[in-house]
Formats: C-alpha cells, structure tokens, sequence
C-alpha cells in the first residue's frame, strides 16, 4: 500500500522556483527602469569636415574656460556623437570638428564660428577676409527641421528676416533652452516678456490662462493664424471656457452667447479686448 502522503509529497511542485523567477523579473524591471531614468543623453549624427576631427568638449576648456563651465549645465551639453568610440561633443555638435582650431591655437576658425574671429593670414602674414560665418538660424535647422517649417508659415517670427536670432529666445551655452530657465511654463515666459512688456501686467484681473504660459494661446516659432494664435477664432477661447447647448441657447459661463459668437472671435467682437488682464473688469474687458 502507497503512503498518501508521500503521494501527496511528490505532487506537490517546489514553491521556490517560482519565487526565483518573480524576484528575478522584480529585479530586471527595476534595472530597466532606473537605466531608462538615467539616460541623459541624445545621440546626434555630425556632420563631416575634410581634414577637422571631433575632439570632444573637453578640450574646448582650455581657452574657453568660463563658457565650459556653463556649459556643462546647458542642454545641448547632452550631445554625444554616435558610434563605438563616441564622446561628449555638444560643443562641435553646433561648431563642427575643432582639431584644426585647436592645434593652430584659435588661428584656425571653428568650421561654423557664428563670429568674425581672428582674421585668417597667408603665408606672408597679411590678413585676408574671410566670408561671414554660417547663420545662427541655419545650424539650428539642421536638428530642428520642423522649426523651420515652421518659419515658413504666413504668420512668423521674424527669424529668417534676420530681425531675430534663436538665441534671442534660446541659451545656447548655460542652463535650460529656454533664457528664462527651469521646467517651469511661467519661467519660459521671460523670453516672451522681453519683447512684449506689455503682456507682463501686472494686472488687476489677470487672465488665468497667464498661468500656464504663453504657449497656451500662441505658436512661439510660426503659425497660419494672426499674432501667433494657436486657433483663430472662438474656438481658442472654448478649448478651456466650457459651454453647454441648453434650449437652443449656447451658454459660456452661465452667460447666453448665442449671438455674441456671431460676431466675431471674443477679443475681436468688443466683448473680452484685454485678453492678457485688465485692471478693470474682472470679464476681461478695456
């Protein structure tokens, strides 16, 4: 006769490899997603120049000290060439290979210099001109195409006019992108407040809509609408205000704007003209 037990015993799978393999994933996951939380860095393709090599940001420290230093906390500094031998070179990414530049102690000019320099010479040591550098605009292009798309819309910055750089609005070598800094939508404002004071206030009733930056109601680059609206008419306006359809009325607010929509958008219908705040009225109006 067969002891049940033992009988029982035998069916019984060891618990432990299942908890293995739990832990084991528990474990993987958790690798995975720190791994993920740590990468900082965006690998970039650079562009070739006959008889210049990438040597890395590092040695761009040596003579540019101060601008290294900043730089470090720069976003741009994140660039690392791509490859198996690949190395930090956020400085060349936007400058081009410097190892001409470097071993001529600044005599030779950075392939995209941004800036007259130092004159170039010949051999008998005259200074000869040398052509403008390459635009600010043009190099950011190269990474950021759909910004100039962008540009090319009817209603624009004006970029491409040359009446602005993108380092009016962007920090290239310290910091956040954005002159205003930090992840904050009302700190990227500050780029915008520059140009338009106005807008700042401070107001009496100040439009809630301040609150979350100006990206909330404008295309900062290009847009096919007037002043860089995101939307052209009332519907910019809907998009946060809700409305609700009751007996054939449209209600906004409480309030019957059945005909008032009619009319025109809300800032252009002499209802709601101080879009950004008023120190009046508390609808926004004068």
């Amino acid at each position: 006769m067969i002891n049940c037990n033992f009988r029982n015993r035998a069916r019984r799978a060891p618990a432990w490899p299942r908890w293995l393999a739990l832990v084991a994933v528990a474990i993987a996951l958790l690798v995975l997603v720190i791994s993920c939380a740590m990468v900082s860095r965006s690998v970039v393709v650079l562009p070739d120049v006959p008889g210049a090599k990438y040597i890395g940001s590092s040695e761009c420290e040596q003579c540019h000290e101060q601008i290294y230093k900043g730089f470090a906390t720069a976003d741009h500094a994140r660039l690392i060439a791509q490859g198996t031998n690949a190395l930090s070179a956020g400085c060349e990414s936007c400058h081009g290979p410097c190892s001409l530049h470097s071993d001529s102690g600044g005599d030779v000019l950075p392939p995209y210099s941004f800036t007259s320099g130092r004159p170039k010479s010949d051999s008998f040591g005259a200074r000869v001109a040398v052509a403008s550098p390459r635009a600010t605009e043009t190099v950011c292009f190269q990474c950021h195409a759909e910004v100039r798309g962008q540009f090319g819309l009817p209603n624009h910055h004006p970029v491409t006019e040359e009446k602005l750089s993108c380092s009016d609005c962007h920090s290239p070598h310290t910091g956040s992108i954005y002159i205003g800094g930090g992840t904050s939508l009302l700190s990227r404002d500050e780029s915008c407040f520059r140009c338009h004071p106005a807008q700042r206030g401070p107001f009496v009733f100040q439009h809630e809509a301040m609150h979350e930056g100006c990206v909330t109601c404008h295309a900062p680059h290009g847009s096919v609408n007037a002043k860089l609206l995101t939307e052209r008419n009332a519907n910019l306006c809907l998009k946060c205000h809700f409305q609700q359809v009751s007996d054939g009325r449209l209600l906004i607010g409480g309030s019957d704007h059945t005909l008032r929509v009619q009319q025109g958008s809300c800032w252009t219908a002499g209802c709601h003209e101080a879009v950004h705040g008023s120190r009046v009225s508390p609808s926004l109006r004068f």
